[in-house]
């Protein structure tokens, strides 16, 4: 048989099954409905159903089929008209128990109908003679460490020794009693932890303040929930504000309907781990923004240490505390703004009742499904929460809701010194911001008086160039005048101290001194005194460049004369001004000293 796909909607008078079997034949069906049971068959589809209110056979009911879409609608009349029958969409919880397939030690509470039906189809089976014999052997006892949905599973893990380091973070569960288990996740946390990671996500935050704008789907669904609560006083999850797609009832009606009797204490851990499994959904959900990748499901195993240290918590503080710890030392972004924000999501998940957390069970067992070692935990706690939750009474899961809302976290409770470390960070901050503030000015200062020492560098070498200007203008004047001078002095010396030549070549007389005074016709001739030896040699040496001159042809002997007789008829004003040759003025200046050197040198009518 094959179980089709239903769904069930409801108005304040009736209860409408509609049911899709394609390729059934409709002449040929058959309806049961008495109180809480509903009967569906057509070949080869098979539905039975267990409803949340009773419904009656009063004429009232119609059934109608679509060809088109092979559904069959089923419209059956409540007992009690106006009721509202909670839990419609947990489609697993609405069908009937069914014989257990699974390993023990699971338990399942079975109505006595079904016990009954069992117990026939039992009597009727025939003895199979040639069924593989088996030597009995007494089965060891139970393991002392038990884990997964309720703590029912154990050995799990020593068959699946390839997958469980892909899958979990603890090494031989089987044997690691529960404390162990704690402290040695607390001791891998802790080595874990990098500050380094930790604040430049703190001080650089600009990736987490745009995964907190994020809103998920129940954002939008709680806002609408809280804008009716006036308007209803019911507080049960609506489909208004949920609504399941065909992928997600489909994989309810796949599930195995069960029952899990769980003592007082199993209950509180499956409670406790249900809050720790939402609060790293929440947080994959918001980091990755709502699309699914390769890193989605190990997230969701490595943030929850129910799923990834087989965890068993005591408290709601003791599971906000892993999940933060958590937070804070494995995934990409590791800021505590974002373990607050997961923790506000999984109140609102918890507040829009067991179909916003089916919901969100279904995604996460999709998700492992997806990834090849994680379906382990589907097995050993999505599937069963799954079953679980749809048969969960909502006053329970408020009261829940209510306790994580008044359980508080802060980073003190981390233990990982977040606080001192933040304190820390922001006063090495501050110090270099004041350091390079300080840089800052002293080079501005250090700018400023080179420039002011540039602007007096120019000034001064502007003043130092104009004064080495003019003073090198007055050393050149003066150079070239001293240099004019020395040369008229320079000549007028050497024809002082000449030996003159008369016209004929002949050399005057060397023992008269004379100077001329007015137009040269007064003449005085001293007697020379006895020179020094230098003096001596000087003589001689001008005597005999005199000599050499005399030995000169007539035209320089002429030149001389000429020269001489310039010298007896100067012009009017001589140590004043004179022109040369290229019409040139050049100043002359007499020297103050009389040679006694000068030779007089005269003409031949002079002689005579």
């Amino acid at each position: 048989m094959i179980t089709p796909a239903f769904e069930l909607t409801q108005d304040p008078d009736f209860l409408t099954v509609k049911i899709r079997v394609p390729y059934a034949r409709a002449s040929e069906f058959d309806i049961y409905f008495e109180g809480e049971d509903f009967k569906f068959y057509a070949k080869p589809y098979f539905l039975r159903l267990t409803l949340p209110g009773r419904i009656v056979e009063n004429g009232r009911e119609k059934a109608s089929y679509n060809t088109d879409e092979g559904t069959f609608t089923i419209q059956l009349p409540k007992e009690v008209p106006g009721q509202y029958f909670e839990g419609l969409d947990m489609l697993t919880s609405l069908l009937a128990p069914k014989k257990s397939r699974s390993a023990k030690p699971l338990v399942e509470e079975m109505d006595t109908a079904a016990s009954a039906e069992v117990e026939n189809e039992e009597n009727e089976e025939e003895l199979d003679w040639e069924i593989e014999q088996i030597p009995y052997e007494e089965s060891p006892s139970p393991l002392q460490h038990p884990y997964g949905f309720g703590n029912l599973r154990s050995g799990v893990f020593q068959r699946l020794q390839d997958e469980l380091s892909d899958v979990i973070d603890i090494k031989d569960p089987d044997q690691t009693p529960a404390e162990e288990r704690r402290r040695k996740r607390l001791a891998a946390e802790a080595a874990k932890f990098e500050p380094d990671h930790y604040l430049a996500d703190f001080f650089e935050d600009e990736a987490i303040k745009h995964l907190l704008k994020y809103k998920p789907w129940w954002i939008d669904a709680h806002k609408k929930m809280t804008a009716l609560q006036g308007e209803s006083h019911q507080e049960h999850d609506s489909p208004a504000f949920v609504v399941f797609c065909e992928e997600e009832r489909e994989q309810m009606r796949k599930f195995t309907n069960k029952s899990y009797l769980l003592d007082k204490r199993s209950r509180r851990h499956v409670y406790l781990g249900l809050i720790d499994i939402l609060l790293a959904y929440c947080y994959e959900i918001r980091v990755n923004e709502g699309d699914k990748n390769v890193e989605s499901s190990w997230n969701i195993r490595k943030l929850s240490a129910t799923l990834c240290w087989l965890e068993s918590f005591s408290s709601i503080h003791d599971v906000l505390v892993s999940f933060g710890r958590r937070v804070l030392c494995y995934p990409l972004y590791r800021h505590f703004e974002l373990v607050t924000r997961a923790f506000n999501d999984t109140v609102m998940i918890l507040q829009l009742g067991k179909a916003a957390v089916l919901k969100c069970l279904l995604d996460i067992h999709r998700i492992f499904m997806e990834s090849d070692p994680a379906y382990i935990l589907n097995d050993l706690f999505i599937t069963d929460y799954c079953i679980w939750i749809q048969k969960v009474k909502s006053k329970k899961l408020a009261a829940l809701c209510e306790s994580l809302q008044k359980t508080t976290l802060s980073k003190s409770h981390m233990g990982l010194e977040l606080e001192e470390l933040e304190a820390a960070a922001v006063l090495v901050q501050e110090e270099e911001k004041a350091l390079k503030a300080a840089g800052t000015v002293s080079k501005q200062q250090l700018l400023c008086s080179e420039s002011e020492t540039s602007d007096s560098e120019e000034s001064s070498s502007t003043s130092s160039s104009e004064t080495e200007g003019s003073d090198s203008d007055e050393q050149e004047s003066s150079t070239s005048e001293d240099g004019e001078i020395n040369s008229c002095q320079g000549t007028l010396q050497e024809e002082r101290t000449a030996p003159l030549i008369d016209c004929n070549g002949l050399r005057q007389g060397t023992d008269t001194l004379a100077m001329e005074v007015g137009d040269g016709k007064s003449k005085v001739s001293l007697q020379s005194t006895t020179p020094s030896g230098k003096l001596v040699e000087e003589l001689e040496m001008q005597i005999q460049s005199a000599m050499r001159l005399s030995e000169q042809p007539e035209g320089l002997a002429t030149a001389g004369c000429i020269s001489q007789e310039q010298e007896e008829n100067p012009v009017p004003e001589p140590d004043r001004f004179s022109e040369d040759a290229a019409g040139k003025g050049n100043f002359l200046e007499v020297s103050p000293k009389p040679n006694p050197l000068l030779f007089l040198c005269s003409t031949n009518e002079d002689e005579n």
